[in-house]
């Protein structure tokens, strides 16, 4: 499991430049959470030696006792003791405050690791100004720029050096791990328990009931599996009902170890933008997937195909995912949902043999040339398998790393076309050759 880093810290401190600059992103996925009035970040690591998670909570606002700064105080309590790691961000031009020293006194009482990180230090004496902040009492600090990237790798690496690299779960067993996320009271509880034929998690009809993921271990036409029930995550504007965990974190995670993922949607509500924000990070994270559009049945004819249209229009990113119009309450579809369940973990460990790859890439080459760069075409060579789950296609060749993105979707759907790969996503990486005639230019 993938270690997670939660950066927390007073308003308007740089937690967000901070975020971006992990992730290496401008363009963060972004979850509406329970208890909060604006979007909170979460995304993948990509600064550092390890993968990790990283959340941003947003201010911390620990002395008030009531109203809406209070359930932002409590959600971000939660989030740090549900965290692997806290990197807890000041000011460094502002220097220790008042209110940093409150957050202090709050971290001081969890047992988790937390790394000061004294941002906004480009042209300052890192030493002089990380002497300031000893006096919080939680170690060294460490003196960072966040929008300049100054000391954030090595903070990092800082961070997660306790934390053994995440282990393959390949081969550890036979059983396939499915998650069933969405947002609360889309039916995830139900879908289980209609599978299972019992009771064996809570399905009340009203959001949040689900407080953490639940793993239940199921056969089904003899196949092993585990299904994992995950807590919802809620859309904006239910502050006061915010009563359940900051569970959204181990979502997150049992995404990260599942084999596939159910994305229920629920088809009596509107299809919002939330629903794509969970998309994104199923995908972002290569998980094989199938969308289950549940309480299908309450539904008369003209909103079936207003609904249809909304999905195609909002998920169209998802083409490669089998769409299912289910009832988990009546057990209608059940079948064919998991024969697609099937379908893309098969298609997610599938093994791609080099010499079809080399046909195929051919094969598309010769129907269409990529487009030139400058003077030159690029010209992919030859492709073998890089991995699976997702499944990973390295293409070799000379100026291919100049590729555009049009003509990469080009070979990812011919790819997925010769080899049936629906159900999961599919990363081709390209590796250009070395040009044997650049040494004897520089003579």
């Amino acid at each position: 499991m993938k270690p997670t880093l939660v950066l927390v810290g007073r308003p308007n401190v740089g937690k967000s430049t901070l975020f971006n600059r992990l992730t290496k992103s401008r363009d963060a996925i972004v979850a509406d959470l329970p208890g909060l009035t604006r979007d909170r970040h979460y995304g993948h690591g990509k600064l550092g030696g390890k993968p990790y998670l990283v959340v941003d909570t947003g201010g911390f606002e620990p002395l008030v006792k009531d109203g809406i700064l209070h359930e932002m105080a409590r959600q971000t309590e939660q989030a740090i003791a549900e965290a692997d790691a806290v990197v807890f961000v000041v000011d460094g031009r502002s220097g220790v405050t008042p209110h940093d020293k409150e957050i202090a006194n709050k971290l001081r009482c969890l047992n988790r690791p937390v790394f000061v990180a004294v941002n906004k230090t480009e042209g300052l004496n890192r030493g002089m100004v990380e002497a300031e902040f000893h006096e919080l009492g939680l170690g060294d600090p460490h003196a960072i720029s966040a929008s300049h990237g100054e000391g954030v790798r090595g903070l990092v690496e800082l961070a997660l050096d306790t934390f053994p690299e995440p282990q393959e779960e390949e081969g550890k067993s036979e059983a396939v791990r499915v998650a069933i996320v969405g947002r609360p009271n889309v039916g995830k509880s139900t879908l289980i328990n209609s599978l299972l034929g019992e009771e064996r998690v809570i399905a009340f009809d009203a959001p949040g009931t689900t407080r953490d993921s639940i793993a239940v271990d199921f056969e089904r036409n003899g196949r092993q599996y585990v299904l994992v029930d995950t807590a919802g995550m809620r859309r904006r504007g239910k502050v006061f009902e915010a009563i359940e965990k900051f569970s959204v974190v181990k979502t997150l995670q049992a995404i990260e170890d599942a084999h596939v993922v159910i994305l229920m949607v629920d088809a009596q509500a509107d299809v919002s933008d939330q629903d794509a924000h969970i998309a994104d990070f199923i995908v972002e994270s290569g998980r094989a997937l199938v969308v289950a559009i549940n309480k299908w049945d309450g539904l008369d004819r003209y909103v079936r195909e207003q609904t249809k249209a909304v999905l195609q229009r909002k998920l169209k990113f998802l083409e490669f995912a089998k769409f299912h119009f289910i009832s988990a309450k009546e057990n209608v579809g059940l079948d064919n949902l998991f024969k697609s369940v099937d379908g893309a973990f098969a298609a997610a460990m599938a093994k791609l043999p080099t010499p079809k790859l080399a046909r195929v890439l051919a094969d598309a080459v010769a129907k269409q040339a990529p487009p030139r760069h400058g003077l030159f075409r690029p010209k992919p060579r030859y492709a073998h398998q890089g991995g699976s789950n997702p499944p990973i296609i390295v293409i070799h060749g000379s100026a291919v790393d100049h590729i555009s993105d049009s003509y990469k979707r080009y070979l990812e759907h011919t790819f997925r076309e010769a080899f049936k790969l629906q159900g999961t996503p599919l990363r081709i990486q390209f590796v250009a050759g070395k040009n044997p005639f650049a040494d004897r230019e520089k003579r």
